[in-house]
C-alpha cells in the first residue's frame, strides 16, 4: 500500500510546515521548487524523492523519520497513532 505512505508523508509535511508558520512558497524556495510542487507533495499527488525529502527535512528542522511517524508496518496509515490525529498532534509539540 504505497499510496498510504505518500499520504502520511504529505500529511506530516503539511503539519510541520504549518506548525512552523512557513508558507508553501517559503518552503518551496528553501528547497528549490515551486509552491505548487510543495502542494502536490502535501496532497500525495507527487511522490517525494529521497533527496527532496532530505531537503524538506532540513528546511523544517526534523529528522527524516518524522515523516514516517504514524505508519503501520505494512505502510498503511495507523489511525490509532497519536501523530495521525491532527488535534492531538498539534498539542504534542
Amino acid at each position: 500500500m504505497n499510496e498510504g505512505v505518500d499520504v502520511v508523508v504529505g500529511r506530516r509535511l503539511k503539519q510541520r510546515r504549518r506548525m512552523l508558520g512557513i508558507t508553501q512558497k517559503g518552503l518551496g524556495r528553501a528547497c528549490g521548487v515551486t509552491f505548487q510542487q510543495i502542494q502536490k507533495y502535501e496532497c500525495a499527488v507527487s511522490r517525494l524523492s529521497a533527496h527532496m525529502l532530505w531537503k524538506i527535512a532540513c528546511a523544517l528542522d526534523v529528522e527524516i523519520s518524522y515523516f514516517f511517524s504514524g505508519l503501520s508496518r505494512d505502510g498503511a496509515p495507523d489511525e490509532q497513532h497519536p501523530m495521525m490525529n491532527p488535534q492531538s498532534a498539534s498539542r504534542s509539540f
